[in-house]
């Protein structure tokens, strides 16, 4: 989609996303944020040129319909295009980083192997249907694999292009993820060879794509229709909601790395000496960041690590064992 901008900061906008692109940021979900405030600030501000404190307070106003995560990370681009336009030696009003806190902690679900299992069976037997949806039944059982499998975020595996994923060597680029930096991810070999098979199979039906999961269209999928999907997967999986919030898709990349730190404490590994690669490998700037996505549930840590519950009781964040 081109979005057109058209208020007395469209050049300033554009400019800004082209800096953004030569640093090899794709920015698409941002450029979207941007449009919207770009069409706000013409309706209600079209004579201003300045980016003021009152533009940016009546962009700072929080929805009914939009969470406290999705208001935060409304601003974000607002903040960079303000801090932009200071480096340009305009006056911008920056928004302070504290404006919007974060909300409580949000418990997740924990898949058990027997339910993640369940899912992949689910997954696989998704059929084809050749009009609307030519790849479907390809794209879903790999696309929820590589989230568990390599611990992505979903928006992370979405936007993966072509040129992103190296086949031959098994490894991942990704682009521009949280905080705006890439990164490179390395799949297991199993993982490696469903995602070759898949490519073969999909490529044969589109030929000259450009997206690795491409929708009906040849383009990313919308996060609305992969969460619908994935919760009429879930259903038929028998995966119940057991907490305050039902299980997502973001939670395949917290039971990626409680898993892993299982697997860890089964094969004996120092985990203070293992946890800075984890931290590496999914992107995170500092252990702490890593520290919140794993979970000592009990029943699991016991039967997948062989580890009493208790030595790591006091180590890292504990999630209830019905959730």
């Amino acid at each position: 989609m081109t979005h057109e901008f058209t208020s007395n900061f469209a050049a300033r906008i554009q400019g800004f996303i082209l800096q953004k692109h030569a640093l090899g940021h794709p920015y698409g979900m941002n450029t979207l944020l941007l449009w919207q405030f770009d069409k706000m600030c013409r309706e209600r501000f079209p004579m201003e040129s300045r980016l003021t404190k009152d533009i940016c307070m009546a962009w700072a106003v929080r929805k009914a319909s939009e969470s406290n995560n999705s208001f935060r990370r409304r601003l974000g681009p607002l903040r960079e295009f303000a801090r932009y336009l200071n480096r340009a030696g305009e006056t911008a009003f920056v928004l302070p980083l504290d404006f919007a806190r974060k909300g409580p902690r949000y418990v997740p679900h924990i898949y058990t192997e027997a339910e993640i299992a369940s899912i992949w069976r689910v997954a696989d037997e998704i059929e084809q249907k050749r009009a609307d949806s030519p790849v479907r039944h390809l794209v879903i059982p790999t696309f929820l694999r590589l989230l568990y499998c390599c611990g992505l975020r979903p928006g992370e595996a979405r936007n993966l292009r072509l040129e992103n994923v190296d086949l031959e060597r098994g490894r991942l680029e990704i682009m521009e993820s949280k905080g705006h930096k890439n990164r490179h991810v390395w799949m297991a070999d199993d993982m490696a060879e469903r995602c070759r098979n898949y490519n073969s199979q999909v490529e044969r039906i589109i030929p000259k794509r450009e997206v690795f999961f491409p929708n009906n269209k040849g383009q990313v999928y919308g996060t609305s229709y992969i969460d619908t999907t994935f919760r009429n997967i879930r259903a038929k999986a028998g995966i119940q909601q057991a907490g305050e919030h039902p299980p997502r898709l973001y939670d395949f990349r917290h039971t990626f790395a409680t898993h892993r730190l299982y697997q860890w404490m089964r094969e004996g590994k120092d985990i203070s000496a293992v946890l800075p690669y984890l931290s590496v490998y999914m992107g995170h700037s500092q252990i702490s960041d890593t520290h919140y996505y794993i979970h000592l549930v009990p029943g699991m840590v016991e039967t997948m690590s062989g580890v009493d519950f208790s030595a790591f009781s006091d180590l890292l964040p504990e999630v209830e064992s019905d959730e």
